[in-house]
């Protein structure tokens, strides 16, 4: 698809510029906010300050140390989208290389590549990146290790399909009849086919891996010394801030990440109109 045209569709696409205007919100604030409010999770609050409800001293209230909220908010918005944008791209590198080698080679490839990204399709994601995430230990490159091997297998399904069908094509059997390599013909043929699939996928992808940060975060498991959203929400309900009808604790966290998954998810839906032209014919 020509970039241009790829652009006009987009743009003409309701859902993918509000989702595209949300995300860029969060990347400033990620970018931008940290630096700016220079927040420190080993450095507490005053006593008085414990649990306050928003002020114009703080916009977001305080947290069970005395801590502003904002800040920490501000500060826990780069964690979550750097751990979700590395995990997806773990997971994209290993789940397209597994679909279209698979989808490729066939035979006896295909059915040990299928049968490993089935065994990962049915185990239970959450206990098996809780038992992970629990022997390698809490720590940001951990999550997004764990993450990423994790989360690959719907993504092989998505490429091997397509690879099957791209394969088949005539200019790759004119590839082949004039010499070219395997190689050849996957990295410069298949895989710029594919790849459009690829990047709406992984938008999409990359939704559930903040969702999935944040659920490991909030369950315990995240980095106590870089907080994140997931990690904010995990303090708040520890220290009894539903109980206590502290919302300005554990509701901004919470509206923060169902935003940013919003955001990708509407990307995503829009990417999927461009690359599917069976859709914007309805």
């Amino acid at each position: 698809m020509e970039k241009n045209h790829f652009l006009k569709v987009f743009i003409n696409n309701k859902m993918g510029k509000v989702g595209l205007f949300i995300f860029v919100a969060f990347i400033l604030i990620a970018t931008i906010g940290p630096v700016i409010v220079n927040y420190d999770p080993q450095v507490f609050g005053e006593k008085a300050d414990v649990l306050q409800p928003p002020s114009r001293a703080h916009l977001l209230g305080t947290d069970d140390l005395g801590r502003d909220v904002l800040k920490a908010i501000i500060a826990g918005s780069r964690v979550s989208l750097i751990v979700g944008i590395l995990a997806t791209c773990i997971s994209m590198v290993i789940g397209t290389s597994v679909g279209i080698l698979s989808g490729y080679a066939g035979g006896q490839v295909d059915n040990v590549l299928m049968r490993l990204t089935d065994i990962f399709l049915v185990l239970p994601w959450l206990p098996l990146m809780l038992v992970l995430a629990a022997l390698l230990g809490a720590s940001i490159w951990n999550i997004i290790f764990v993450i990423g091997i994790t989360g690959w297998a719907g993504t092989a399904r998505i490429v091997r399909a397509q690879t099957l069908s791209e394969k088949e094509r005539q200019y790759v059997e004119r590839a082949r009849s004039i010499g070219a390599s395997d190689l050849h013909i996957i990295w410069h043929h298949i895989f710029p086919n594919v790849f459009p699939l690829i990047f709406a996928n992984t938008i999409l992808v990359t939704a559930v891996s903040i969702l999935s940060e944040t659920t490991l975060s909030f369950l315990g498991m995240g980095d106590v010394t870089r907080p994140s959203w997931g990690t904010t929400l995990h303090f708040a309900f520890e220290s009894g801030a539903l109980s206590n009808k502290a919302y300005w604790y554990f509701l901004p966290p919470g509206l923060c990440v169902l935003m940013l998954v919003l955001s990708f998810t509407l990307m995503g839906f829009a990417l999927d109109e461009i690359v599917n032209p069976k859709l914007r014919e309805r």
